[in-house]
C-alpha cells in the first residue's frame, strides 16, 4: 500500500466505521472519500486485515458483489448481511443502487470533499 499516504489506512476505517446498518459502500467510494479514487484495491487489501470490530460486512464491489475473500467466502458475507436485513441475489449481489450509504460532512451538511 505504498501507493497510498500513511494516513489513508486510518480514513478507510474511519468511514467503514459510520456506515449505518442496512446500507453499504463500495472500495472505490471509500477510495475516493478517502483521498485516492485510483485505491479500490488497496481498500479491499485494508477490509481483510482491518480491525474485525469495523463493519466489514457493509462493503461491497461496485456492482454490489459480495466479496470472495470475507471470512466464510460468499456465504459468510451473505450471512452477514442478511442479519442486519439486507437482501442479497443467488448471484451474491445487493442491490447497490438502493443500498449506498454516503456520509454527511456534519459541519456542512453535504458530502465530504
Amino acid at each position: 500500500m505504498s501507493r497510498v499516504d500513511s494516513e489513508f489506512k486510518n480514513r478507510v476505517y474511519d468511514y467503514v466505521a459510520q456506515i449505518p446498518q442496512g446500507r453499504v459502500m463500495t472500495y472505490g467510494q471509500l477510495a475516493a472519500l478517502s483521498g485516492a479514487a485510483w485505491a479500490a484495491w488497496e481498500v479491499g487489501q485494508i477490509a481483510h486485515t482491518g480491525p474485525a470490530d469495523l463493519p466489514w460486512q457493509r462493503v461491497v464491489n461496485k456492482s454490489g458483489g459480495l466479496a470472495r475473500g470475507y471470512p466464510g467466502g460468499f456465504e459468510g458475507h451473505k450471512k452477514a448481511l442478511l442479519v442486519e436485513g439486507v437482501e442479497v441475489d443467488t448471484e451474491y449481489k445487493v442491490q447497490v443502487g438502493d443500498l449506498l450509504w454516503w456520509p454527511i460532512d456534519k459541519d456542512q451538511n453535504s458530502l465530504p470533499l
